[in-house]
């Protein structure tokens, strides 16, 4: 993770002379940001060798989880992640931008390079399908918890 941020932090410093409208910085940002853990993905999956576990390191040198590890295993960030999976990536792209980075969503439509009427329409289907997804969910445990 280390070498992605610093990654991004070189894409923003070798490219600011090139941003246009210094008000649109925040999602500026954020495209090169996606983009740079897209690539990183991307040439990731290409290197995992077959029958080996993505995410897994052959040489751990620490069994104690780290900060990151202990909050990505959290039980509350896992029912958000498996919410989320339940939309389908349009939707979910615009949703995670406006709910989650707080981005406006005229900034999230010029981010995503789609018209803003289309950002408002997969953002309330996204929200619709977010809260049945939270419903489904809350009914789920709350069998379980009578049971």
């Amino acid at each position: 993770m280390d070498d992605v941020v610093q990654e991004v932090f070189i894409v923003v410093h070798s490219k600011l002379d090139t941003l246009e409208r210094p008000e649109a910085l925040r999602s500026w940002i954020y495209g090169i940001a996606r983009r740079t853990v897209s690539s990183y993905h991307r040439a990731r999956r290409s290197r995992i060798p077959l029958g080996a576990q993505p995410g897994v390191e052959r040489d751990a040198v620490s069994q104690e989880p780290t900060p990151l590890a202990q909050t990505e295993t959290s039980a509350e960030l896992q029912v958000l992640m498996s919410l989320l999976d339940e939309l389908d990536d349009t939707k979910r792209e615009v949703f995670a931008l406006v709910e989650i980075e707080e981005l406006s969503v005229p900034e999230a439509a010029e981010l995503l390079g789609i018209p803003l009427n289309t950002a408002y329409s997969r953002l309330r289907a996204a929200r619709q399908a977010f809260e049945a997804a939270l419903a489904r969910f809350s009914a789920r445990n709350a069998t379980r918890g009578h049971s």
